[in-house]
């Protein structure tokens, strides 16, 4: 019963909106999880598209091949991208700045070549996925797991975990030096990340009906790169912001045909040169809502101050 007035409400939603609000939930999801990398423990990485694809293909390859039903599909997709990300992150994460960088997009294109010679994937003809049996129309499932993503993000953010990876971000010595096992959360954050690519992937590739290796490349993962900066390096409403401009902002342009990716790319260099922390880079939500409530807000625990005996692992 719910699923069919979910159904007709979704109906009724044109297609071409609905498909601009399905890609800024699958924006926001992929944002959220390079941010807790890159913007909260400070670690660059050019490859998040990489674990985007692992999430799409293992989710096409399950519907295809086992008819299995979505949401253990979603799991198993970000699973399997979490996987990958430990596995690759054991020997790439003991490297920093711009030699992990160069690391993560190695790792990227190697998979994207390995994708295009599989015959599972069906080489570079890509996969056509077939809609999935479930509940609820697929449009929601990809917003129901915007707010599951976001709520966790928040949670580790203010979590002695999160406060272990912003102590890295801010001096991985110093950290190391306070009982933090910098190799260990490292691998856990870029898990997580990668987990939450999974996820994005999978609905990616359930909602569009086909995928391709070519379309993970290094343009995706700089695309994801662009709306953690835009929105501000560790900020998660300034991720959902920047997935969200960045999204539509080719939309709103088309207007313009020949001239819409150059003002795109203009506009982008603009918000750089007067707000190079990013929109909400900085900006402490928390403080601006308790100051339009007329609450004074509260001392918070600063992030340095970690137990030695709890923090390390």
């Amino acid at each position: 019963m719910i699923g069919e007035y979910l159904e007709n409400l979704v109906n009724l939603v044109d297609a071409y909106y609905l498909q601009i609000f399905v890609n800024i939930g699958i924006a926001i999801i992929m944002a959220l999880g390079l941010n807790l990398v890159t913007g909260v423990t400070g670690q660059l990485s050019l490859g998040h598209a990489a674990f985007m694809s692992i999430g799409a293909f293992t989710g096409a390859i399950l519907t295809i091949k086992l008819g299995m039903p979505f949401s253990l599909n979603l799991i198993c997709s970000g699973l399997m991208a979490a996987l990958c990300g430990v596995v690759i992150g054991f020997p790439i994460l003991r490297l920093s700045g711009d030699y992990l960088a160069i690391a993560t997009l190695g790792f990227a294109e190697i998979l994207k070549v390995i994708l295009l010679n599989l015959d599972i994937t069906n080489r570079a003809l890509g996969l056509s996925v077939p809609l999935p049996h479930t509940p609820i129309p697929l449009p929601i499932y990809v917003w129901l797991t915007v707010l599951l993503v976001l709520a966790a993000m928040v949670l580790i953010q203010n979590s002695r975990f999160g406060r272990a990876l912003r102590a890295i971000r801010e001096d991985e010595i110093a950290a190391e030096t306070m009982g933090v096992n910098t190799t260990l959360y490292k691998i856990q954050a870029f898990a997580i990340g990668a987990f939450t690519a999974g996820l994005g992937g999978c609905l990616y590739a359930h909602f569009i009906a086909y995928i391709n290796p070519s379309d993970f490349g290094f343009s995706k993962s700089v695309d994801i790169l662009n709306m953690v900066v835009l929105g501000g390096l560790g900020s998660i409403p300034g991720s959902v912001l920047g997935a969200t401009l960045l999204t539509t902002a080719p939309e709103f342009l088309r207007f313009m045909e020949r001239y819409r990716m150059m003002v795109y790319g203009a506009l982008l260099v603009f918000l750089m040169i007067f707000r190079p922390n990013g929109l909400l880079g900085g900006v402490s939500i928390r403080k601006l809502v308790c100051k339009a409530l007329g609450i004074k807000p509260g001392p918070r625990k600063p992030w340095h101050r970690i137990s030695t005996r709890k923090a390390g692992g």
